[in-house]
C-alpha cells in the first residue's frame, strides 16, 4: 500500500489521507495528539472505497472534502463525514463532475477562492477550470505538450501554474487563460539532471517566490526576474515541497523529509516511515493540532508534532 494525498478538515481536527487502492482513511488528530492516546487512536475513525484507482489529489474545501480519481471527482461531505458513523457523498456534485469529466488521470487539483474554482491537472496534457458553484467546466488550458503532473496558484497576481511531464512550469493568467510565461526548467545548467529527465513533479509559489524540481533539481525562483536564486542538492526525485516559516520542506525519493535553507543549503534530513514518500501536508487550520504529516510508500502517514523528529505514526 501506498498514501499518495492528504487534506485536512476545516477545523483542523481530522486527516484524510488517500491509497492507491482508492481509498480514504480518516484520522482524529484529537484523539491521536491526546496525553491517553493509543494504539487505537493512531488508526482511521472511518475507511470507506472513494475510487476504483489510486487518489492522487485530495482537497479540503469550507464545506466539502474533494477526491480525485481515474477521470472523475467526488466530493463528501465534512460535517457528515465527521458526525456520522457512514459517509454521505453529494450525488448531484458527483454526477455531473463525473459526466464532464474525460482525463485519464487527475493529478493534482487545487481551490482558487478568488472565483470558487476548482483548477485541475491529468493526463490529457491540458489545466482544467471547475465552477463549484454550478459544478460545470468553464476553461481548458492548453499549452502542454505532455500530461500535467502539478498545479498551483499565485494568488495576489491572479496566476495559475502548472508543471508538466514535458519539462515546462507554465504560468498562466487565470482572466485570459493565456500562457504568459513558459519556463523549460531542465535547460538551465544548475537546474538540469539528465540523468533523471526534465519532468516536473514538484511545485509550490509563496508571494513572488516558486518552487519546482522532478527531473531537475530541486529549486527556488523569483517569478518577477523568472530565474532561479537556489538550487537544493538532494538525491533522487521531489514529489512534494512547502514553504514554512524561513525554510522549505521537501519529500520524495528516499525516506527523508529535507529541511532546506532559503539560500540552497540542507540544514536537516528526518527520518520517516517510508522508504520513499509521496505526500507532505502542514495543519495551518488549528494551533491546537499544528502537526506535519507524510506518507509515501507504505500504510504509515508519519505525524511531526516538532519538525526535527517523527512523534509517531498512524496507519491505514
Amino acid at each position: 500500500m501506498s498514501v499518495f494525498s492528504q487534506s485536512f478538515s476545516p477545523c483542523g481536527r481530522f486527516l484524510a489521507a488517500g491509497n492507491n487502492y482508492g481509498e480514504i482513511a480518516l484520522f482524529s488528530l484529537s484523539a491521536a495528539l491526546s496525553p491517553d492516546a493509543t494504539r487505537l487512536s493512531q488508526k482511521p475513525v472511518l475507511t470507506f472505497t472513494a475510487h476504483e484507482g489510486p487518489i492522487f489529489s485530495l482537497v479540503s474545501s469550507d464545506c466539502h472534502l474533494l477526491s480525485a480519481g481515474n477521470g472523475e471527482i467526488s466530493a463528501w461531505s465534512w460535517t457528515e463525514t465527521v458526525v456520522c458513523p457512514t459517509v454521505t457523498q453529494h450525488s448531484h456534485f458527483v454526477s455531473v463532475l463525473r459526466s464532464s469529466l474525460e482525463i485519464p488521470e487527475i493529478n493534482s487539483m487545487v481551490l482558487n477562492n478568488r472565483d470558487n474554482s476548482l483548477v485541475i491537472g491529468g493526463g490529457d496534457n491540458n489545466v482544467h477550470i471547475l465552477d463549484l458553484e454550478h459544478g460545470i467546466f468553464k476553461a481548458v488550458l492548453q499549452g502542454h505538450s505532455d500530461y500535467v503532473h502539478c498545479v498551483s496558484l499565485r494568488d495576489r497576481e491572479a496566476d495559475i501554474l502548472s508543471g508538466g511531464e514535458d519539462g515546462a512550469v507554465r504560468i498562466w493568467d487565470s482572466r485570459t487563460g493565456q500562457t504568459v510565461h513558459c519556463i523549460e526548467v531542465h535547460k538551465y545548467e544548475t537546474c538540469a539532471r539528465p540523468q533523471f529527465g526534465k519532468w516536473i513533479s514538484c511545485l509550490t509559489t509563496e508571494s513572488d517566490w516558486m518552487l519546482c524540481g522532478g527531473g531537475p533539481s530541486l529549486s527556488l525562483w523569483h517569478l518577477r526576474s523568472l530565474s532561479p536564486t537556489s538550487t537544493f542538492p538532494l538525491s533522487g526525485c521531489q514529489r512534494q515541497a512547502a514553504f514554512y516559516q524561513d525554510m522549505i520542506l521537501a519529500v520524495g525519493e528516499g525516506p527523508n523529509v529535507s529541511h532546506c535553507l532559503l539560500g540552497g543549503g540542507v540544514k536537516a534530513q528526518i527520518p520517516c516511515s517510508s522508504q520513499s514518500l509521496n505526500t507532505l501536508q502542514l495543519n495551518m487550520n488549528s494551533t491546537e493540532h499544528r502537526v506535519l504529516t507524510v506518507g509515501g510508500s507504505s500504510d504509515h502517514i508519519d505525524v511531526f508534532t516538532n519538525l526535527s523528529y517523527r512523534a509517531f505514526s498512524l496507519s491505514f
